[in-house]
């Protein structure tokens, strides 16, 4: 499965007052997903994947408290602890679009993203996932073992469409086991097996089966 990334807008910055402690926290609040809708990527997401993928998230980590996000664009599927900027308390539908909040947390990089707000700085969120892509008239669909990574990386300001990276890791695939996520080099494996001899490809495929296998 390849890692992927995708870049919404439409969130705005919220202070409130915690009634218990009396203390402003931070939060961003908006679309944090949208289906049925090709994005600037080049990807759809169907609804029904995106609903029952939000229901898991929603069950699994948001009422765990567990739903963190981090600042930047990570390159792996993995929750980076020391890189986590705020908590997501929020996901769901309305209409074809997913709506979300996130409480920034008093971490390092959560305290970057507070002085990034209060300096006026316009900032968005990037959902990441892992999953596999299927082309479909002129477009690539995602297909139903997409699986979400975090609802909402904070990143720069959207409207810059050159500061963002694109969607997909490009000759990287991702499988998990008991240990989390591990990447895998899959175009580079299918590039020895392409240029191995007729005598050599039996040695270069078990060679990279046996490296495989001691990933897992």
């Amino acid at each position: 499965m390849k890692l992927i990334k995708e870049e919404v807008v439409e969130v705005k910055y919220l202070v409130e007052i915690n009634e218990q402690t009396n203390a402003k926290e931070f939060f961003l609040e908006g679309i944090f997903m949208q289906a049925e809708k090709q994005n600037r990527n080049g990807r759809v997401y169907p609804r029904d994947i995106l609903g029952k993928e939000a229901d898991r998230y929603n069950q699994e980590y948001i009422s765990k408290n567990r739903a963190f996000g981090e600042l930047g664009h990570p390159d792996s599927p993995t929750i980076n602890l020391d890189r986590v900027s705020h908590m997501i308390t929020k996901l769901y539908p309305d209409g074809n679009n997913f709506m979300g909040k996130a409480k920034i947390l008093d971490t390092p990089n959560g305290k970057i993203v507070k002085s990034l707000l209060d300096g006026g700085a316009t900032l968005g969120v990037s959902t990441r996932g892992v999953g596999s892509l299927k082309p479909a008239n002129g477009f690539q669909l995602v297909q139903p073992d997409f699986r979400l990574a975090t609802a909402a990386d904070i990143v720069a300001d959207p409207s810059a469409p050159d500061a963002f990276v694109r969607g997909i890791m490009e000759g990287k695939e991702w499988i998990l086991d008991e240990t989390g996520w591990r990447e895998v080099d899959y175009y580079a494996a299918k590039k020895q097996i392409k240029e191995a001899s007729r005598h050599e490809i039996e040695a270069v495929a078990l060679r990279l089966f046996e490296n495989f296998i001691s990933k897992l």
